[in-house]
């Protein structure tokens, strides 16, 4: 049986060590945010990560939220993963903020619901520093046009930072040099600040290489084995 209070617990001591190491060489060390990552996850399990101290959860898949949404104690929804604009309808009014927009579709038809619901959606621009073409994002010289066009044409959307998914590296180590081109954008952005572009999140690091996004100045991992374990 999965101990995820205790599993918690060494995540959370691993992060205040990032952080302070991460301090120490000037880069970040400000108070960063866990997201659990509940994809496969039963709503048990998630409830009783909840209970452990987790405030944030993260979802990949639409339809696996929406199963989940009202089993779950209360808590902030993040999804994680892929949106596919026909899904945006359903998750507008659950979600506290979206990770992964990669194009101005998806972000017009974000704009377009929370225009419907009355609100302003808090979204992060993905980034793929790689051009892995197995994950999605817009590459570092594509990202400066999309928030263009997001802050020109979508004034229900407000761009809160970034997020990336480095290549599985066996070696974390090698990560680094992922992590530190998104942290320069990332800096680029924050110092930039205008209506509706408030960049604060630097979404960066799961399970196998948290630790070195942290030590890059992420301000946000998103952790699912190392909580829950592997999945069955």
């Amino acid at each position: 049986m999965t101990d995820i209070r205790g599993n918690l617990a060494k995540v959370n001591a691993r992060i205040d060590e990032m952080k302070k190491r991460a301090a120490e060489a000037g880069r970040g060390g400000e108070a960063v945010m866990l997201c659990a990552v509940t994809k496969t996850r039963d709503a048990d399990a998630i409830n009783e990560a909840i209970a452990a101290g987790v405030t944030d959860i993260g979802e990949n898949r639409v339809q696996e939220l929406l199963d989940k949404y009202d089993l779950v104690r209360p808590v902030r929804w993040h999804m994680i993963g892929h949106l596919q604009t026909n899904k945006v309808k359903y998750i507008i009014d659950k979600v506290d903020l979206i990770h992964s927009v990669d194009s101005f579709r998806l972000a017009e038809e974000i704009d377009r619901r929370a225009e419907q619901r009355g609100k302003v959606m808090d979204i992060l621009v993905q980034v793929n520093p790689a051009g892995e073409e197995s994950k999605f994002g817009v590459s570092v010289d594509e990202t400066d046009q999309l928030i263009r066009d997001i802050l020109d044409k979508c004034p229900h959307v407000n761009i809160k930072g970034l997020m990336c998914m480095a290549p599985f590296e066996f070696n974390p180590e090698d990560a680094g040099v992922y992590f530190r081109e998104v942290k320069k954008l990332f800096d680029h952005y924050k110092a930039l600040a205008r209506e509706r572009l408030n960049v604060s999140i630097l979404s960066m690091g799961m399970s196998n290489d948290y630790e070195v996004a942290i030590l890059e100045g992420s301000s946000l991992v998103r952790i699912g084995t190392a909580i829950f374990g592997e999945r069955r």
